[in-house]
């Protein structure tokens, strides 16, 4: 079964319109998907799923939390959620705060770009990050390209790194129930502690991303284990953004014994 429950728009830092990317998944024979922006829902009743699909509806949402940089999905959730739609402008508010930031140090080391160079690639996204300051060095021709500018101005211990203010991962999974949905952890391979399973799962966590990309075969034998031990759904996604970047494109092939249950309570 082709599934994909984790995949971008220009909505955030992604690429693609929110319907072209359903044709993508249309395209790459993905039977249910979920669009799961960085802390925006702006992509709902923006397009219309192909042949059928059927369509979770999905948001990804950042957070901090000791020392780490935490996503946790939300599934299922309800577009007019109070208490989801606060913590998302509660988060864009962060965001903004941070490319200033990060445009100031950078204009320190010589780099002339403004806030306003970045709102101006992040187009309709209300949600800046760091590849929207990207893609202002590169029209600026400060940078050569996304990986050039990341690896030597926007990654911890560069002229333009700074650390991310976002919520906690609790509050963002209290928002997601508030909000009808169901809490998963996003690419845990990702984490640089995965000691935060252990603690985040207790805490109402109701999933694990085990199926991603960058998992080889012991990640996902580690996190199927980690489900299994604390009763958590098994869910996988793509994490698609740019096809120059991710030529993968979108889509997972998964057991359906192993989605099943995710399916269950989303479908």
């Amino acid at each position: 079964m082709i599934v994909d429950f984790h995949s971008h728009t220009y909505e955030s830092d992604g690429t693609l319109s929110p319907q072209a990317l359903a044709d993508f998944m249309d395209e790459r024979g993905v039977d249910v998907f979920s669009i799961s922006d960085h802390d925006t829902l702006a992509a709902y009743g923006a397009f219309e799923p192909r042949n059928g699909a059927r369509v979770v509806t999905g948001i990804e949402i950042n957070t901090t939390y000791r020392d780490n940089e935490v996503h946790v999905l939300g599934y299922r959730v309800r577009l007019d959620s109070n208490e989801l739609n606060g913590l998302i402008d509660t988060n864009v508010e962060a965001r903004r705060a941070r490319v200033d930031r990060m445009v100031l140090q950078l204009q320190r080391a010589g780099y002339g770009i403004t806030t306003e160079d970045v709102i101006r690639e992040a187009g309709n996204a209300k949600a800046l990050g760091r590849p929207h300051v990207g893609k202002a060095l590169i029209r600026k021709g400060l940078a050569p390209d996304i990986e050039w500018a990341f690896r030597n101005l926007l990654r911890s211990g560069k002229p333009g790194y700074v650390p991310s203010t976002h919520v906690t991962p609790q509050r963002a999974i209290e928002a997601i129930h508030a909000g009808g949905g169901l809490a998963v952890l996003a690419h845990p391979g990702r984490l640089k502690d995965r000691s935060l399973i252990d603690d985040l799962a207790p805490q109402g966590l109701d999933g694990l991303e085990v199926f991603y990309p960058l998992h080889d075969a012991d990640d996902v034998r580690i996190f199927r284990e980690k489900a299994s031990q604390y009763g958590l759904v098994m869910t996988g996604g793509a994490d698609f953004h740019d096809i120059r970047y991710h030529a993968r494109g979108v889509g997972v092939s998964v057991d359906p014994g192993d989605i099943g249950p995710f399916l269950d309570l989303v479908l």
